[in-house]
């Protein structure tokens, strides 16, 4: 009887036939903690290390926090655990803006909740898993009743199912189905499903209410131009990244094992902060202007014409 395994993201794979998930496979003979991961096209073996600084305008960006974590951890999974590690330091702040990676409904719940944290981040889009041409409807255009678990479509009809499940990955959802017949007859089926052949016509998946209710509200607010121009503040760490690989080479390690790694970037990496802060400092109080974005030679000779 073949033995099969499912690791903590849903991928169920059989030892000894499948190739295990990236996040117990081996890249290294030299390190058995470094794992292989891909952004953007770029592969490398190793960890991630993700660092948050403050952002008032008056006042110097300084570096408050910096987490290492093994290269296949996903940016949604450090978010709580950054919190929390600000909140240990008494260094929480009233807004935390992110990169889309590390926000989902539940962590602007949980940020909100558990520390009095304005989670300012985009979220995914209000989008059909159909492929439309044009105007269709989105999930948004549904009425959602939670307290007698129905829903309602821009037509009028109320959905048929409601079954409470979880996802592989454990988060809680609703399943919502409208019936075949229902969608068959409908005078703009073709803006809203093409399931309407088989046992269900449309379906939604809705988070818990409180969840829902955060994304649907964070959905409308970054379709504007003040959120936007709110959320701009956030491209300043791009330049701290950058700053780091520059100045203290953050990108290479002289250690082997995450537990080494680890111990080395509280040192390393809490130095490479200290001394960007005492870089920034000094900037700051010799009145030294911030620099500008690099524009490349060609781009240059294309503004120039």
């Amino acid at each position: 009887m073949e033995q099969y395994h499912r690791d903590g993201e849903g991928v169920r794979w059989r030892e000894g036939k499948d190739l295990p998930p990236g996040r117990r496979r081996l890249c290294s003979p030299y390190d058995p903690d470094a794992r292989y991961a891909t952004k953007r096209g770029s592969g490398w073996c190793g960890y991630k290390t993700h660092l948050s600084e403050t952002c008032e305008p008056h006042v110097p960006h300084l570096i408050t926090h910096v987490l290492t974590t093994d290269a296949t951890v996903a940016d949604t999974e450090v978010t709580a655990v950054v919190h929390q590690g600000l909140a240990t330091r008494e260094l929480l702040p009233e807004e935390h803006d992110v990169d889309a990676g590390y926000v989902t409904a539940a962590h602007i719940v949980a940020a909100r909740e558990a520390h009095g944290i304005e989670l300012l981040g985009p979220v995914g889009l209000d989008t059909c898993h159909e492929n439309y041409e044009g105007e269709h409807f989105t999930q948004g255009a549904f009425t959602i009743d939670w307290e007698a678990k129905k829903a309602v479509c821009p037509q009028g009809k109320s959905s048929a199912s409601w079954s409470d499940q979880r996802k592989s990955s454990g988060t809680p959802v609703s399943r919502v189905h409208f019936t075949a017949q229902d969608c068959a007859a409908c005078p703009v089926q073709d803006m809203c499903t093409k399931a309407a052949n088989g046992k269900w016509g449309r379906s939604l998946t809705l988070l818990p209410q409180d969840e829902q209710a955060a994304l649907e509200d964070r959905r409308r607010e970054q379709l504007t131009d003040q959120w936007q121009q709110r959320y701009n503040i956030r491209a300043g760490v791009e330049g701290t990244i950058s700053q780091a690989i520059r100045r203290t080479r953050i990108r290479r390690t002289r250690y082997t094992g995450l537990p080494k790694t680890r111990l080395g970037h509280i040192f390393a990496a809490t130095a490479t902060a200290t001394a960007i802060n005492i870089i920034r400092l000094d900037a700051w109080l010799s009145e030294t202007p911030l620099g500008a974005t690099r524009t490349s030679h060609l781009t240059r000779l294309q503004l120039a014409a």
